[in-house]
């Protein structure tokens, strides 16, 4: 009997100790969007379907982790660490680049995302367009996914969210700023009528520098309990209204 109970307390520790390895399946390790910014193999056209195959295995894992299932997130990440440090992935079997672009235009969000430094400055770069002046106008999965720069073109995330139909006539946009551009804490909201874009649609800026984002509040909360009080609206909208 109590070599029975000095197995059943190993089990137990071991069991403990396992989930607390299992929890600590952390995405930043991944180290996914350092790579893309400062690897020439992931940057240019002619490799965006790399970054958006490392994307999509990256959003996977974060959807593990939602669920609990943090060993499986820890082995795809193990993947994303191997593809990053690995050779091209377009050595690596099946490759289709039209097969490819079938399966991620059925899929949302598209990411578009570009590198940290944008092309504003170049002599040919064309006009940014209002978005109320746009035609035809904007349909949403033009918008979801597409990256968002700050008036001074320096990257600032992404549009994961859009809100339209509020009381007032206001829509807003949700932009994912965080370091994995997913919505959650790091999330500000913007009225979409101080966005621009680029002629090609590829491209949102907001009407402020990206050192004045540490000014504006993040997204309260996840539930959108925001969209019920006016002082906070008006108080975060008064930050791209005011530019």
């Amino acid at each position: 009997m109590k070599m029975f109970k000095t197995l059943l307390i190993a089990a137990v520790i071991g069991t403990i100790g396992a989930n607390q390895a299992a929890a600590e399946c952390e995405i930043a390790d991944a180290r996914l969007e350092e790579a893309i910014q400062q690897n020439p193999r992931f940057r240019g056209p002619a490799n965006s379907q790399s970054v958006r195959d490392l994307r999509s295995l990256r959003d996977a894992a974060l959807t593990l982790r939602s669920y609990g299932r943090h060993e499986d997130c820890e082995r795809l990440l193990a993947n994303i660490r191997e593809l990053i440090a690995g050779p091209p992935m377009g050595s690596l079997g099946d490759n289709d680049e039209e097969e490819a672009d079938k399966q991620i235009a059925a899929t949302e969000p598209k990411i578009r995302r570009g590198a940290s430094s944008g092309n504003r400055s170049k002599k040919d770069a064309k006009p940014l367009i209002r978005i109320d002046e746009l035609t035809p106008g904007l349909r949403t999965d033009e918008m979801i996914g597409a990256e968002v720069r700050s008036s001074d073109d320096k990257i600032v995330g992404e549009v994961r969210n859009i809100v339209f139909g509020t009381k007032d006539g206001r829509d807003y946009a949700i932009i994912a700023s965080g370091g994995f551009f997913t919505t959650g804490k790091d999330s500000i909201v913007v009225p979409i009528r101080s966005l621009k874009v680029t002629q090609d649609r590829s491209s949102f800026f907001l009407p402020i520098v990206k050192d004045v984002m540490k000014t504006v509040p993040v997204m309260p909360d996840q539930d959108y309990k925001w969209l019920a009080d006016p002082a906070w609206r008006a108080r975060n909208d008064a930050l791209f209204d005011k530019r």
